[in-house]
């Protein structure tokens, strides 16, 4: 006899569990279905792990560099990469089981093994306990994606990476070559740059970051060329010929001119593939490339099946499959006589995105090149962090702010950053833009002294010729 809830999860990444953790808040016999571990990629091999290895790099950074706050460390500073990747991994665990607990906390049972769809609201789980046949009244899938292959280099572990063989390396690279200029492919070329790497980038586009604005491309590029690292754009991987010594690429560079060139490891960074193949969407589901085709609720064709973050169109981030968690939560929910949720669809121009290079760049909203392809007469304006008292005083000059505006109503379009912890900043942005604040409401903020978000403040005066400090 199937076991039966009102809401089925499959999956368990920061979709996934959040939206466990929601229904059951909301009252809903809730069961999470995991193949692998809570919490999913993002929280175990990827978002949070690789910021745990990020963070030892910036440690690294500082500390080669004390005697620019005037210190001295005695002795060599070096990476010891056995005990970087141990911190990241002790990272993961430690949330993992965080996760294990919030379960546990709420109420929601927890079936490990492979889930299949058999219906929109029906699943077998092989595992553990052998074949466990569930049903519920709704059921979310949640299953998220995998690194893609390149189709003539597949990714051995070896070699050849994807993020996942990166972020537990046996070996540190001597020469690396990062293949796409995305945001996890430019963080591991940070990364190993700052753990002392000979590290190549290469991008079939014409700028790095491709999706952020202009001005942060051209930044962000001249300041890793300056830290060593070698970008290539407007360029393409041909082939890869891989050895026990490492791998022998063909690269084609913007002029069309091919050369070969020796690196003893690869790192793959050309997008996703959702994991939506041969768990029974075939006929309950409409797709497109694979990803599960939704509402703005997470609803999909067939009746009282959902689904939410990675296997559904993008942006791929973990943040807007979390918010996706809660709409679809509360979506159910409603459906089965909640009057006291009011569930809103996700608004897509309003989900940030952060890449933790150094320095970190972050946005939302549409870039000024975006605006005026939209058909909107633009104000924007940029701030650098070199007019930044506190950006100075901490040794990180380096960046600005920028932002774009509806020269028309004032509306606040977009907001660009460079620079040290703007990651953290661009919240401010993104609370401003939820709320349809224009320029005025920013302008008559005050903002604390002295921080870097100053800059942002700055940048909005900026926009309309008032900026103070340059």
């Amino acid at each position: 006899m199937a076991t039966q809830y009102d809401v089925i999860v499959l999956g368990s990444g920061p979709g996934g569990y959040v939206a466990a953790i929601r229904c059951a808040q909301l009252g809903l016999k809730t069961a999470i279905v995991e193949r692998e571990l809570l919490g999913g990629i993002c929280l175990n091999w990827g978002c949070i792990p690789t910021k745990a290895l990020l963070r030892s790099a910036e440690i690294l950074h500082y500390a080669q560099h004390a005697s620019d706050y005037g210190l001295k460390i005695a002795g060599k500073i070096e990476a010891d990469l056995e005990a970087v990747v141990k911190r990241s991994r002790g990272v993961a665990k430690q949330l993992n089981q965080g996760v294990t607990h919030l379960m546990k906390k709420n109420e929601i049972t927890v079936h490990m093994g492979e889930g299949t769809l058999t219906g929109p609201t029906s699943l077998t789980v092989k595992g553990e306990k052998g074949e466990e046949k569930l049903t519920a009244k709704h059921v979310i899938v949640a299953t998220g994606a995998r690194a893609r292959d390149l189709p003539f280099a597949k990714a051995d572990g070896k070699r050849v990476w994807t993020y996942r063989h990166a972020m537990t390396p046996p070996e540190m690279p001597k020469k690396l070559l990062v293949i796409g200029s995305g945001a996890i492919g430019i963080e591991f070329a940070s990364f190993y740059n700052d753990m002392g790497c000979d590290v190549t980038v290469v991008e079939m586009l014409d700028r790095i970051v491709p999706v952020e604005d202009k001005d942060v491309s051209a930044f962000l590029e001249k300041s890793l060329t300056n830290q060593g690292m070698s970008i290539m754009t407007g360029a393409g991987v041909e082939d890869i010929k891989v050895s026990d010594k490492g791998v022998k690429a063909k690269i084609k560079d913007s002029k069309g001119k091919t050369s070969e060139t020796e690196f003893t490891h690869c790192i793959t960074a050309i997008g996703i593939v959702p994991n939506t193949e041969n768990i029974g969407l075939e006929k309950l589901a409409e797709m497109d490339r694979g990803f599960i085709q939704i509402d703005g609720y997470g609803r999909t064709k067939s009746k009282g099946l959902w689904a939410i973050g990675d296997c559904t169109p993008g942006p791929w981030l973990a943040h807007k499959a979390s918010h996706e968690g809660v709409t679809t939560a509360e979506a159910i929910a409603k459906e089965l006589g909640d009057k006291d949720v009011h569930p809103h669809p996700l608004d897509r121009r309003n989900i940030p995105g952060c890449t933790y290079c150094h320095p970190q760049i972050a946005s939302v909203g549409l870039t000024e090149a975006k605006a005026k392809e939209a058909g909107y007469t633009v104000k924007a304006g940029t701030f650098p962090f070199i007019g930044n008292g506190k950006a100075i005083a901490l040794g990180e000059a380096e960046g600005f702010v920028k932002t774009v505006f509806d020269s028309k109503t004032g509306e606040l379009l977009g907001a660009h950053m460079v620079g040290a912890e703007v990651t953290e900043m661009i919240q401010g942005f993104v609370v401003g833009k939820t709320l349809e604040t224009t320029e005025a409401e920013l302008m008559n903020t005050v903002f604390p002294h002295p921080t870097i978000s100053e800059s942002m403040h700055e940048s909005v005066l900026a926009s309309y010729g008032r900026a103070l400090h340059i």
